[in-house]
């Protein structure tokens, strides 16, 4: 009996599942996407080369296609290749699942548990290869709102055409197939591309409840790439900005990254600023910058990116902790000031306000511990550079965080922060010899005149004491 249940079951399963998929492809068809006539453009129609590509993303592409599966390049490798871009990793999909993956390659491992992702290893470099996603109407009884309207849904496996509605933006839906070298466009990608107009695929405020970080995305992409953002899309991003706040504050963090160090921060901090994205993200920021000073407003922060992009122009490096101190610091002072006139020293007062500062800061961009202890360590330093007698300039020159320290009171002094003749001694401080540092730290003798008359004084007593003894 039981024998034949098994059986049974497994004649009906896919009946039912057939019949699922029907009655859902004709109750849902209206709220997905109508399909465009797909576009395929031939190789004389782009201009990607395979000479373009890496060496182990065609392996990875013939290997799968020699095994009898699909194989596209896909996303943002796709984009910058055609913008004669070179791109910092390349994407493969394909209709093979993650095992079957693994089976082809040896040196392949699986991760993620949501949506699992097949990374193949070639020494330092790495092919991600994904497996077309499913689309989400056949799953539509799972999609649900949180606490925050946000809309959640979970990751099905599917075909190509599925796989394009899942994606963002129409320019990083463009699958380069290695079959014929051609470009398959679903979603009018290329005429965007040529346009340069930054597009959503789908309805623009779904697809901003399904992920409030494609706004981030979206900034980011527009300043990079220089497109103009669809006004559809930016009508939507002014509207959904609040759904930020319920993104996990770890990737956040990572967003953030990825905005403010690519080289067009300063951009990037006006677009967000324009759309009501940086209060979200930077709250306090946000506040210090809409107060002035003596009617002008307050310039470190657009100083400080300023010089990241200058740095990264010019092949130098940056770092996250220096621009998050930059961004907290007002809040911080104000802070610390507020804490002194009611009692508290200086050096704890400045110690209690990073604490607080930090904390709420946290709770949007979760700032890993390495972060954060440098941030302190800078803000730390900044009162202790108007101690410049004695031992401690020597002792502060040779802390390992003083070049930053540094760095943040020069960018201090630029916009009106602290005295420029502070920045200034400090600069012939450490490039002055010993000698000269001694000389610099030594304090005033304003007695001086007083000394030498004393010591007149006690040998003119010594002489006429030595005069009385002779006439005794």
């Amino acid at each position: 009996m039981i024998n034949i249940i098994k059986k049974t079951n497994i004649g009906v399963t896919p009946i039912l599942s057939f019949f699922k998929r029907f009655i859902q492809s004709t109750g849902h068809n209206t709220e997905q996407p109508v399909a465009r006539k797909i576009k395929i453009y031939a190789r004389s129609e782009h201009c990607i080369s395979r000479a373009q590509i890496s060496a182990n993303a065609l392996k990875v592409l013939y290997r799968l296609q020699k095994e009898g599966f699909e194989a596209y390049l896909v996303g943002g490798c796709v984009r910058d290749l055609l913008l004669g871009r070179e791109p910092k990793d390349f994407d493969v999909v394909t209709d093979a699942d993650p095992e079957q993956v693994r089976r082809v390659f040896r040196n392949c491992r699986i991760i993620g548990r949501r949506f699992r992702l097949a990374h193949v290893h070639f020494g330092k470099e790495v092919i991600e290869v994904a497996t077309f996603r499913g689309a989400a109407d056949e799953q539509n009884d799972k999609q649900v709102l949180n606490n925050e309207g946000r809309l959640l849904r979970d990751n099905v496996y599917g075909t190509i055409e599925e796989d394009v509605w899942r994606r963002d933006f129409t320019i990083n839906a463009l699958y380069y197939n290695i079959k014929d070298f051609s470009v398959v466009d679903y979603v009018n990608g290329m005429a965007d591309h040529e346009a340069g107009t930054l597009k959503l695929i789908g309805d623009t405020e779904i697809r901003f409840r399904e992920d409030p970080v494609r706004m981030l995305r979206a900034v980011r992409f527009a300043v990079k790439l220089g497109f103009k953002i669809d006004p559809d899309c930016e009508n939507a991003i002014h509207d959904a900005a609040e759904l930020l706040a319920s993104i996990p504050s770890a990737r956040l963090y990572d967003e953030v990254i990825k905005l403010f160090l690519f080289g067009y921060a300063l951009q990037t901090f006006e677009r967000l600023r324009h759309y009501g994205l940086f209060q979200v993200l930077f709250p306090d920021t946000e506040k210090s910058l809409a107060a002035e000073e003596d009617g002008f407003p307050k310039l470190l922060v657009i100083r400080a990116l300023e010089n990241s992009d200058n740095r990264i122009a010019d092949g130098k490096t940056v770092t996250a902790y220096f621009l998050f101190a930059v961004f907290l610091w007002e809040s911080v002072s104000k802070l610390a000031k507020e804490k002194m006139a009611k009692g508290l020293v200086e050096f704890i007062a400045y110690q209690d306000a990073a604490n607080e500062i930090i904390a709420k800061q946290t709770k949007m961009t979760a700032l890993p511990r390495h972060i954060s202890l440098a941030m302190r360590e800078v803000w730390s330093l900044q009162p202790k550079f108007n101690i410049r007698i004695g031992s401690k300039p020597s002792r502060l020159l040779a802390h390992p965080r003083f070049r930053a320290g540094y760095d943040f009171l020069v960018l201090r002094a630029e916009t009106g922060g602290a005295e420029s003749e502070l920045a200034e001694w400090w600069q012939r401080y450490q490039n002055a010899d010993e000698t000269e540092q001694r000389k610099m730290t030594q304090p005033q003798r304003k007695n001086q005149n007083n000394k030498s008359g004393r010591k007149r004084s006690y040998r003119k007593r010594q002489n006429s004491n030595s005069a009385a003894n002779s006439e005794d």
